[in-house]
């Protein structure tokens, strides 16, 4: 009975409360009230267009492009009218094939080949911030020469890097022992017309043994105190560095703390110059060489001792290096020293 009495009571409560609930449902709402008043206004921001103009300003752009005229990149007769359709010459001898190459990671024959330009080494933004100049690359590269290697010439100068390295490997690169002889089979013979970053880096010249030990790889200060741009695009003074690409002497007498009005700091450029010479003449001795002053040097094609095609390549790459030592004097010492040490052997017995 209690039960029951108990279970009416519980209903009659849910009634009441649904009851309740009906008879308070929430009216239409009423009118909106009138608007606040605005609030303070907040801080001007940046300029979207600053960042840009840090670069893009007629007066940067112009400045820019009249530097860029002085370079020899811009002129185009070095590399574009020799070989810059041909992609077998790899990619670096006109606007077209680098672009091809940099953004498809293959370069094939091109029709109309033109000279550098901006839009060669500059790319599209990545970041938009103060130091993203669009460089198509900065990343470390892995040498033509032995593409098992890593060549990292720190950050930006590893775009230079891409173009200014050996394209081949020297005689008997790898092996364990030498052969004997070595053919030459073109005229055109040796690493490339501009190696610098082998040079730069101390890697991927013919090693011959001799009195003096070459530096470890990557040991060079002009890598690891200096860099490509900071030499060759310092700021723009005296007609040289920013974007002429002219080594600044500025920049050096900066660094080293000198007063010099060339790059013959501690008479390096003297000293290779005259060991290039040497080696050069040993070379035309042993009949690997011929030619003369004016109408350039070139090897014979053959087949020659493999340490006399050695310091060959030796030879003909530091001299198109065309730095007469400053980018690794003790790299390049070493290389023009032991070669002429070797050949002096070989000469005696010739």
């Amino acid at each position: 009975m209690k039960y029951k009495s108990f279970t009416k009571l519980l209903l009659l409560g849910f009634s009441f409360v649904f009851m309740l609930a009906s008879c308070t449902k929430e009216g239409p709402m009423g009118p909106a009230g009138a608007d606040g008043a605005d609030g303070t206004d907040g801080t001007d921001g940046v300029d979207g267009n600053v960042t840009c103009l840090v670069c893009h300003s007629g007066t940067n752009m112009e400045a820019k492009k009249a530097q860029f005229w002085m370079s020899e990149h811009s002129v185009g007769a070095i590399a574009v009218d020799y070989a810059g359709g041909r992609a077998s010459c790899a990619p670096c001898h006109s606007h077209e094939l680098f672009v091809q190459y940099m953004t498809l990671g293959e370069a094939n024959n091109v029709t109309n080949p033109s000279a550098w330009k901006c839009s060669t080494c500059h790319g599209i933004h990545k970041s938009f911030e103060g130091q993203d100049y669009a460089l198509r690359s900065s990343d470390p590269i892995n040498p033509i020469f032995d593409g098992s290697l890593t060549m990292d010439l720190n950050g930006n100068s590893n775009l230079c890097a891409v173009c200014h390295q050996s394209r081949r490997e020297a005689p008997g690169y790898g092996l364990e022992e030498l052969p004997d002889s070595f053919k030459i089979t073109s005229t055109h013979y040796g690493p490339h017309h501009g190696a610098q970053a082998n040079v730069v880096a101390g890697m991927g010249f013919a090693e011959i043994p001799g009195s003096v030990a070459y530096p470890e790889q990557g040991s060079s200060k002009h890598l690891n105190q200096a860099s490509c741009t900071g030499c060759h695009m310092a700021d723009f003074t005296d007609g040289e560095g920013g974007h002429s690409f002219i080594p600044s002497v500025a920049a050096c007498n900066d660094c080293h703390g000198a007063d010099l009005d060339d790059y013959n700091y501690g008479g390096v450029q003297t000293e290779v110059e005259d060991m290039l010479i040497e080696l050069r003449d040993e070379l035309i001795a042993l009949g690997v060489v011929e030619g003369n002053d004016t109408d350039g040097y070139h090897p014979h094609v053959g087949t020659f001792p493999t340490v006399q095609v050695q310091a060959f390549f030796n030879w003909v790459g530091l001299e198109e290096d065309r730095s007469m030592g400053v980018h690794n004097p003790k790299y390049v010492k070493a290389l023009l020293h032991n070669s002429i040490e070797a050949l002096q052997g070989e000469t005696a017995s010739h």
